[in-house]
Formats: structure tokens, sequence, C-alpha cells
């Protein structure tokens, strides 16, 4: 059996992510839980059926590579740019304060100053790809949150360049560190240069002609072969191998086949992106862990409440509202994969001990794990950071007075101007109906200005928002906004501010229906279903079916499942029409 090795890791592998995950997901957590406590149990450092890390391991780097591929192909230059003021400078506050608790932390625990430095270094690099599950998994991966964190992520991965070639100085080997810190930056931003330039304009005409062939296995094994082999060839180029498939689905992105290529890719990507997690839990000892508990966890509860803290100040200090701010904090308030490698690093040249290295894993893999609970508590955390001093001015400031609601009350208002805000928009103004947009992205907000609609940047929760958006004095509130924690502090504050509006909102889940529900929503419509009894209509229709016999099916599926709602929440509260 030794020469199938790779396929008998695979399979305990994937078999005990599927145990993880599915006695995880019936204990009501999140599903990634599940996967790194199947790491441990599969790990070399328990007892029982055990798998080989290495293979794990490569078969996990593809997982990060597709993942980080497939969220470049869902993004475009344009998108990334938005973000990248609040990211940058984001990032360059956040980062070097980071290190500076990450210091002072392992000096207080009796660190050298040398490991205690590469310790921050680690406390300062979160893990996209937890970020973006959690996301994925809260139904937010096109929130603002989540692509605040994207960008800051991106931001933090490119700081392991200077860090790597900085350790040197801590291993006391400083001969010729400025000169390999320039290398390693040369070497950065000349790989970056040539992925954007000589991508943009020979992937868009290689998919082309791949795809004039009308062949699916070729198409598939090119999307392949530009995800890996840009990934490697930046792993290459001194970069990580995340970053460079990021890159790849960034110029993807930007042709004509990428909703083709997601289609293709996103089931590679979900087999292997879960491996990484397994692979996370592999490394952890259980034993050492238990007789270092109370250091590690001094040091995981000082890096979540200074990432936080920092991450949420950085945010704030960007320019972001105080929501977007704390839940994109919440999301990277863990240290990351690249984290592990800077440790590794630091043990081979000895900057780090056994021992340190060992606490160093605890304490990340205990932040992952934390990661989703501390999601949970979400709404709490923007409650908090909203009494926090100056917040409320800063948001007065960001609405600004450069557009006032409607005169005459009984307008609408729209909070979310994305793809399904912007179509009742359009409806609105073609029959004439006043209305007032609520709006995170700050260019639709100008954009929406310039064609004298009334919109304010912000977020939907803020009752200084709603009542500049003239909530009082509406007919109508959608909320139309994919961010759950938004959505429900828009619907309960316009209850509060108006008892008498009628409220219609969205749910893109099962789960939300009941939470929209108790915030106090009057019409919600879940999409997915609605979809699904357009299909049952249209199909029923070509099969011969009448129209009449066809609406009666329609209308008593939702009636019956409307009944049933407060035991299978997967209803969508229309009137029938």
């Amino acid at each position: 059996m030794e020469e199938y090795r790779l396929i008998v890791d695979l399979v305990i592998a994937l078999g005990a992510a599927f145990l993880g995950g599915i006695t995880a997901h019936r204990l009501g957590q999140p599903v990634l839980i599940g996967y790194v406590l199947a790491g441990i149990l599969i790990g070399p450092n328990t007892p029982g059926l055990v798998a080989d890390h290495a293979n794990v391991e490569i078969l996990a780097n593809l997982g990060v590579a597709f993942l980080m591929f497939t969220i470049g192909v869902e993004l475009s230059f344009s998108e990334l740019m938005r973000v990248r003021r609040v990211a940058l400078i984001t990032g360059g506050l956040q980062i070097p304060l980071t290190i500076a608790i990450g210091t002072i932390a392992g000096m207080a625990i009796g660190w050298s100053w040398q490991a205690a430095v590469l310790l921050g270094g680690g406390f300062a690099i979160s893990s996209t790809i937890v970020a973006l599950k959690l996301s994925v998994s809260r139904g937010e991966a096109d929130s603002p949150q989540a692509r605040t964190a994207l960008g800051i992520g991106i931001v933090q991965d490119l700081s392991l360049v200077p860090m790597i070639a900085i350790l040197p100085v801590l291993s006391g080997n400083t001969g010729n560190l400025a000169l390999s810190l320039l290398r390693s930056v040369g070497t950065a931003a000349i790989a970056l240069g040539i992925v954007i330039v000589l991508g943009t304009r020979l992937v868009p005409p290689l998919l082309y002609v791949v795809a004039r062939t009308g062949s699916r296995e070729l198409f598939l094994l090119t999307i392949v072969l530009i995800a890996l082999g840009t990934a490697l060839a930046s792993e290459a180029a001194g970069l990580s191998l995340a970053l460079g498939a990021f890159l790849a689905g960034l110029v993807v992105s930007e042709s004509e086949f990428d909703s083709h290529v997601l289609a293709e890719i996103i089931p590679l990507r979900d087999l292997f992106a879960t491996l990484f997690f397994v692979a996370v839990g592999m490394l952890l000892q259980p034993e050492f862990i238990v007789r270092n508990a109370g250091v590690v966890i001094a040091l995981l509860v000082t890096l979540v409440m200074g990432k936080l803290l920092i991450t949420g100040g950085a945010l704030l200090a960007a320019g972001a509202n105080h929501r977007t701010s704390t839940l994109a904090a919440a999301l990277l308030a863990q240290m990351g994969e690249f984290s592990f490698v800077l440790a590794g690093v630091g043990m081979a040249d000895g900057i780090i001990r056994s021992d340190q290295y060992g606490i160093f894993l605890g304490v990340a893999v205990g932040s992952i794990l934390v990661s989703p609970a501390l999601l949970r508590f979400s709404p709490a955390l923007v409650a908090i950071s909203d009494r926090l001093p100056g917040v409320r001015w800063q948001e007065h400031a960001q609405v600004g007075d450069a557009s006032a609601p409607p005169d005459t009350p009984g307008h609408v208002v729209l909070c979310g101007y994305g793809r399904v805000g912007a179509v009742l928009g359009d409806v609105l103004d073609q029959h004439g109906f006043p209305y007032t947009v609520v709006e995170i992205n700050p260019m639709t907000v100008r954009e929406l200005r310039d064609r004298n609609v009334p919109a304010f940047y912000g977020d939907a929760g803020s009752d200084a928002l709603l009542i500049r958006a003239g909530i009082e004095r509406a007919r109508v509130l959608v909320v139309a906004v994919t961010d759950l924690v938004a959505a429900r502090a828009a619907i309960r504050r316009a209850r509060v501010l108006n008892p008498g509006i009628t409220i219609v909102t969205r749910a893109t889940s099962r789960h939300e229906v009941d939470v929209h529900r108790e915030a106090g929503a009057d019409e919600i419509i879940q999409p997915e279903y609605e979809a699904g009894l357009q299909f049952v209509q249209h199909v029923l229709r070509r099969i011969g079916m009448s129209p009449d016999e066809t609406g009666g099916i329609v209308s008593s599926r939702r009636a019956t499942l409307y009944k049933e709602s407060e035991s299978l929440p997967y209803v969508s509260r229309l009137n029938d029409s």
C-alpha cells in the first residue's frame, strides 16, 4: 500500500473531515471547527489512525491556491482598488502595532526579545482563508467587511516578504541584511508587475482560443494550469503561493469567461480547501498544550483582544464606519497560515526553540477555533463600538449634508443599492416614486447623488443615517443588504423610529428568515425559494398545465410553507399575486 500512500492519506483526511464536520454541524457549530478537530485526531500527536502530515499539507496547499484563485475571479481590479486606501492605511497601522503587542507579550512570559519579535510578527498576520470561509458560511461574501478584510489580508500577506528578509538580524546574521531586504522587496515588486501586465494581456486571449474548441476538459485544464502555475511562480519569486493564485484569479476576472471559470473550479476549491483546516489540526500537540495551557490562553487573549482593538481602531482612522470596522476586525482576529511559515523559518534559524514553536502553534490554532464564536458575538461588539467616543461624530461627518430626503412624506427608504436594490431603484425612478438610499459603497453614493437621488453613505443600522434618510416620514423600508447584522439593526431601529412603517427585507438563508421576522420585518423574501417557485411555474406550463392550475400550485406551496414557518423557517412571506 505504500505506493498508494498519498491516496490513503487523502481518504483518511477526507473521512475525518466528514465526520468532524457533520458532528460540528449537529452541535450547531461551524464546520471548520470540526475539520480542525478531525486533524488533531488523525495527527501524529494522538493515538489511533494517523495520516502523513506532509501529504495532507501538499493537498491542503492545493485548497489554499484554488480558494484564493476563486476569490480573485469573483473580484476585479476596480473593486480591489475601491478598498486600497482603507487597506493600506489600516495595514500600515495594524501591522507594526500588533507586532509591538506580540513582542511585549512574548517578553512578559520570559522569551528573548528576538523570539518575542518573531511572535509579534506571527500575531500581525491574519488568516485570509479563515476570514473568507467564515464570510461565505454567513452569506456575507460580498459584504463590506468581507471585502475590507480581504484587502487588509493581502497587505498582511505582502508584509511576510520583508519580515522573512529581516529574520537574519534576529538570528545574529546581519552581514547582508540591507541587501537581502532590498532584493526581497525588489523581487516582489517585479513579480507583481509581471503577473499583472502579462496576465491581463495573455490570459483573456488564451481562454478565448481554448473556449472556441468547445472542449470542457481543455478549458478546465487551462484554468488549473493558470491558477497553479501563477501560484508556483509567485512562490519562487519570494512571494506566497496564495498571493500568486489570487493574482491569477484577478487576471481571469477581467475576461468574459469569469462566470464559467467559477463554475468549473468551485468543486475543486471546496474539496481541497477543507484539507487546509485538517492540516492545521494535525500540527497541534494536545498534551503539550495542556501542560502549557496558562501561557497559551494568556497569549490567545492578548492576540484576539489586541487585534480587535488595533484593527478596528485602524479602520476607523482610515474612514470606515464603526460596523464595518468592528466586523472586519472580528474576521481578522486570528493568526494566519503564513504565521506558520514565519515560525518555521524562525525555528530553522534558531530564533525560537521547539517548545516555543509548540506554544506558537497552540495560540495560532486556538485563535482559528475561537474565530467563529467571536463572530457570533458580533452584534454585541458592534453595539459596544457604537458607544465609543468620536464614533457617532465620525458617522455624522461621513453622512454630510449633500443630500436631503423628499419633502413629501410617504417615500421609500432603500438600504443597499446592489443588484437587488438597483432594480427596485430603477422601477421607482421610472414611475416617479420618491425614495432615498442608504449605501456603504461611497462610489455608488456619489453616482446616485450625481443623478439627484438622495443618497447617504454609511451603515444601514445607524440611527443618524436612517433619520437623515427620512425614516420617520417614510411609508416603506426596503432592506436589501446582505450583511445580516446590519440588516437586523436597520429593521429594529426603523421599527422604533417609525412604528407604522412597512418593512420589506431579503433573506439569504433559512436561518435569516426567522432572524428578520423576530427583528420586526413585515415581508421577507427568500430569493432561492422564490426562484424555485418560478422554475415550478415555467416547467408546469411547458408540460401542458393551465396558468390557473399552475398559479394555484404556487400559491398553495407558499401558503403551506408559511403555515409551517414556526418549524420550518424557510418560507418567503409574500402576498400572493
